[in-house]
Formats: structure tokens, sequence, C-alpha cells
């Protein structure tokens, strides 16, 4: 039998060119399930100014949006240099409730170095008790390569039970032997029976 060569016309969508943010973001948002079109759009977003904000937006708006695509969003947002990143509003992330979102914020973040010291002593500095809190996670979730004498800082002053028993946590993961003296001065500073129990595991833990 004698072979039939069929000639296929192979049809090439043509991506379109964006002169504004918004047209972006539009058609990412018309693009939903087509991981192709709108990784492309995900990358015209990046280029213009304001994009690191947004591709945050889209995580943050759309907490069950595919993992393909966050990842993709992560990556993204990555690449960025620290002085263009949003990373104010990336540090948002680790509110979230999807917990795969909240893993690619601490993977972004990670990815800054120290271009989110600034950020983290901006929060540990302010009045705002639960901005302090949110710094001392970020710092044990990112494991910043300064965290611990961060938090020895903090510990030195902070006057916030609920502050320095976030900070204690993780000074129990990732204090050192001489950080104990000054952790018994922390118990000595709220005398509270909460506070003995948290620093004795945080020493114990140090110990080993």
């Amino acid at each position: 039998m004698a072979l039939v060569k069929k000639h296929i016309q192979q049809v090439v969508e043509e991506l379109p060119e964006f002169s504004r943010l918004e047209e972006a973001v539009d058609y990412y948002h018309a693009n939903d399930q087509k991981f192709d079109e709108q990784g492309y759009a995900i990358e015209q977003i990046e280029m213009f100014d304001g994009g690191g904000e947004e591709l945050v937006k889209l995580l943050i708006d759309s907490p069950y949006v595919h993992k393909d695509i966050a990842s993709k969003i992560a990556a993204t947002l990555s690449k960025m240099e620290g002085s263009r990143a949003p990373i104010e509003s990336i540090m948002g992330l680790l509110k979230v409730r999807n917990a795969y979102i909240r893993n690619l914020g601490i993977t972004t973040l990670q990815s800054y170095g120290d271009a989110i010291k600034y950020y983290i002593v901006k929060f540990l500095i302010g009045d705002d008790r639960d901005l302090r809190i949110f710094a001392i996670n970020v710092l044990g979730d990112v494991n910043f390569a300064q965290s611990r004498d961060m938090l020895i800082e903090l510990l030195e002053n902070e006057s916030d039970i609920n502050v320095a028993m976030t900070a204690v946590d993780y000074m129990a993961e990732i204090g050192e032997m001489e950080d104990i003296p000054l952790l018994e001065t922390v118990k000595s500073r709220f005398q509270d029976a909460y506070v003995d129990f948290a620093i004795d595991n945080a020493i114990r833990s140090i110990r080993g």
C-alpha cells in the first residue's frame, strides 16, 4: 500500500505586545488555565514599572492559583534585582493561608540576600507589635544570615512579652551557648511563669 504524505499546516499564534501594564495583566486573566499564555504574560508584567507588585497581587488575590503558575510568578520575582523587587509585598505572602504560596514567598525572599535586611530592621524597630512579631517570623523562616544577631539585639531591649517570646522560640533553633546569659536576663525582666518555661526550653535546646 502506498504511503500518502500529508502536509499539515502548523498554526502559530503570535503573542501580543503590550504598551501598558494593564494590558499585560488583562491578557493574563483572559488566558486562565493556559500556561504558555499566562507564563508569557507574567514575563511581560515584570518588565513594567510596578510589575513586581502586580505579580505579588496575582498570588494574593488568587489563593488557589495553579501551582505551575504560582511557581512561574515566584521564579520571575526571584530574578528581579533587589532594588526593583517589591520585597515588602513579598513578605506579605508569608501571611496567606495557602502553604504552597507561603513557601514560595520564603524561597523568593531568600533569593534577595542582604536586600531584605532594610525591611526586617524597619519592622523590628517600629512601634507596631504585630509587625515586630512578623519580622521575627520572617527572620526565622528565611534563615537570614544575620538572623541570630538581629534577634539578640531585639531581646536586649524588648518590653513586649509576646514579641520577646516569639524571638525566644527562634533562638531555641539558632541560638548559641554564649546567648544563654541574655536569655536568663529576659527571664528576669518579665518574671512570668510562661516566660520561665519558654526560656528554659530554649536553653535546653541550645545546650542540646
